[in-house]
């Protein structure tokens, strides 16, 4: 493997050349990939001013924060833009199983001549400090108190992260990067869509440097994202088709916002969607499976009238279990 600690940026990127966006901004590159730089997804639309932001925090040294709703791409899209500067990324899900000694580090039994001794392992967090590493923390709003505050040591632009049980300090590598997303922007569990959200403490939200957020596309966008993704339905009826799944998921979105839907439908759900109907080669069996069954009983007669109204044809009725029961005795 590439000894990442050895790596430094060897030459600088047009924005405007590499990413098409219409400013003068340069950002240093690495002449060359390795194991830790994610694949280039040339299917993904990236966002003009999420790009920007990203840009200036791997160009400055700056802490970004993208927040959105799920299945945005948030994560993804700090990802391309590495991926198109062959920057080594790696991303970490502070999931409640995530520990402060997940993240430090910890005493670890090795075998060493045959014989059992105890050996300090690294944390990702001081692995990631010593190398030119874009680090990012998906799900932010979801950390545990006590890794929060180990991130918060390192949040500041040349903030030092002292390891007290090795009594060192390890001093961040230039080229080092900090990223992170959330779904709430440390406000909590406001609309009952994200469980185990916390609020952030104010003094940490202040350290990030820049917040940008990432919403939805705009359908042709959207629609196009899904034809690239399942490309066999690249055909003048799977684009119409594909289009009236965009318009579906587009009312599931509105409907969510007015409170009638306590559900919706990401992009994410309808590349899903369109990959089922290729296994299936079912629309609405697809449709249930990847949707419809997700959601609550009660709502489920909303969805069947969005599913009508874009496609001009009734699923079959969806009823509860006890309904059914009655029906048939």
């Amino acid at each position: 493997m590439t000894d990442l600690s050895l790596l430094q940026p060897t030459r600088t990127v047009s924005v405007r050349d590499v990413f098409g966006i219409d400013t003068d901004m340069s950002v240093p590159a690495f002449a060359e990939r390795t194991e830790h730089v994610p694949a280039i997804d040339k299917a993904y639309r990236l966002n003009p001013q999420v790009t920007q932001a990203i840009l200036a925090g791997f160009a400055h040294n700056r802490r970004v924060v993208i927040q959105g709703l799920h299945g945005t791409g948030k994560s993804t899209h700090i990802e391309q833009v590495a991926a198109r500067l062959n920057w080594p990324c790696v991303r970490v899900n502070l999931d409640g199983h995530i520990s402060r000694l997940d993240l430090v580090g910890k005493d670890t039994i090795v075998l060493q001549e045959g014989k059992q001794v105890t050996q300090f392992q690294e944390g990702i967090l001081p692995w990631s400090l010593q190398r030119p590493v874009a680090i990012v923390f998906d799900e932010y709003d979801a950390g545990r108190p006590d890794v929060m505050f180990v991130i918060q040591r390192v949040l500041e632009r040349e903030g030092r992260f002292t390891m007290l049980d090795q009594k060192r300090v390890i001093q961040p590598h230039p080229y080092f990067r900090l990223f992170a997303t959330m779904n709430t922007l440390g406000q909590g569990n406001l609309n009952g869509l994200y469980h185990g959200t916390q609020l952030l403490n104010h003094a940490q939200l202040d350290r990030w440097n820049l917040v940008t957020s990432l919403n939805y596309l705009e359908p042709a966008e959207e629609a196009a994202i899904v034809l690239a993704r399942v490309p066999e339905m690249d055909t003048p009826q799977g684009r119409k088709r594909v289009d009236a799944m965009v318009a579906l998921a587009g009312l599931t979105r509105r409907g969510f916002s007015v409170g009638d839907l306590s559900l919706l439908m990401s992009p994410r759900s309808v590349i899903t969607w369109a990959e089922n109907i290729s296994i299936f080669n079912d629309l609405k069996l697809a449709f249930e499976l990847s949707f419809l069954n997700k959601c609550e009983p009660a709502e489920r007669a909303i969805v069947t009238e969005y599913f009508q109204r874009c496609f001009g044809q009734e699923l079959a009725r969806t009823e509860e279990p006890a309904l059914a029961f009655l029906h048939e005795h």
